[in-house]
């Protein structure tokens, strides 16, 4: 299994971050690492998102900060360049993927319905994002898709809570992608950056289970 792999059988969660301020969005992230969050998204139109993920970088040595949201190759080359481990997409590029494996950077492609996700990983994605998971039935869609597409690695997003975390790992996705569900808005607004921890303990706690060292 490569490292991109190991690293998500290791950990399973991602966090997903967006704020319009980059001081919201770095107190999210250092929120989420206290709480043992050790890999962490940055979507790119966060407020000052190509200077945040460096910092972060620095800041945080034992987490992995990506890059989310990648719509186009200007955003994923600005993004390799500030030093992100890792693209997220919402939907598939080959342009975009192919980027990613000439810099040797992880890039997971959205997709949704079978043929999608086919094609994703055909192309060389390194894992396919089903999004939004929520709309297609949550983890009954996941373990629906399963049986048929078990050997690729699967992270769905939209729609991932700590309540349903682990459901979605025993239905078969490698990692999950979570978001609003952790960094709660009333916490966001309050600046309680303690719950935020706890929250990110709490789900930790929830899929350690599936973690595998």
């Amino acid at each position: 299994m490569n490292p991109w792999l190991s690293l998500l059988q290791q950990h399973r969660i991602i966090a997903v971050i967006r704020a319009d301020n980059v001081v919201i969005a770095r107190e999210m992230a250092l929120a989420a690492a206290a709480g043992g969050i050790k890999l962490i998204e940055i979507a790119w139109n966060t407020d000052r998102a190509e200077s945040l993920i460096p910092k972060l970088q620095q800041e945080l040595p034992d987490c992995k900060i990506g890059a989310g949201t990648v719509l186009d190759l200007d955003m994923a080359e600005r993004a390799i360049a500030c030093g992100c481990s890792f693209l997220f997409t919402p939907h598939t590029s080959r342009d975009l993927i192919t980027k990613g494996l000439e810099n040797n950077i992880p890039v997971i492609a959205g997709a949704l319905t079978p043929t999608e996700i086919v094609t994703a990983w055909q192309a060389g994605a390194a894992a396919v994002k089903v999004f939004p998971i929520k709309v297609m039935g949550g983890f009954d869609y996941l373990q629906c898709l399963q049986p048929v597409l078990r050997d690729i690695p699967l992270i769905p997003t939209g729609g991932i809570t700590i309540e349903n975390a682990d459901k979605f790992l025993e239905a078969g996705a490698i990692a999950v992608g979570i978001s609003s569900h952790l960094f709660s808005p009333e916490a966001i607004v309050e600046a309680d950056w303690t719950t935020i921890i706890a929250r990110s303990r709490t789900l930790i706690q929830k899929v350690q289970p599936f973690q595998r060292s």
